[in-house]
């Protein structure tokens, strides 16, 4: 790895991905967003995770969706990537939309809590801003594509 132009030594990369996670309800047929609660953080996100080295990102995504969530799922349309800096370092996360097939939820070192929520109440929940523009791009878009 090279130095940055000034001479300093060059940051590397953080690369992540992830999935706004959704299903059909099963009590009443609506949509609900499937958020991840982080303890170590306390915040509420998409399930979502540094990728290992050499890991495609879409692998790396339903890696963290089963790892977070305890759920399988049907990989949709690629979302916008998300470029942020933490711990002074840039980190990119791809993210995709994803239905939930199956799975139950089981607490974790990682994940102590998931909920699912409708679209409008999971962009109140998110702690984020970014995590609101991935529900907004799922809706906006058309990623959403309820099972027959």
């Amino acid at each position: 790895m090279s130095g940055g132009q000034d001479g300093s030594p060059a940051v590397e990369l953080i690369r992540a991905a992830g999935c706004v996670l959704w299903r059909t309800s099963p009590v009443d047929g609506s949509l609900e967003i499937c958020l991840v609660h982080r303890p170590k953080y306390g915040d509420w996100s998409h399930p979502k995770g540094k990728l290992k080295r050499g890991e495609d990102a879409l692998a790396g995504a339903l890696r963290e969706v089963a790892e977070e969530t305890g759920h399988t799922c049907t990989v949709g349309p690629r979302l916008t990537s998300v470029s942020y800096f933490t711990g002074g370092r840039p980190k990119v996360v791809h993210y995709w939309a994803a239905e939930a097939t199956g799975g139950r939820f089981a607490a974790n070192r990682e994940v102590d809590r998931i909920l699912w929520l409708s679209p409008a109440a999971a962009r109140a929940r998110v702690t984020q801003p970014r995590d609101r523009t991935l529900i907004d791009e799922l809706l906006t878009f058309g990623a959403v594509r309820p099972s027959a």
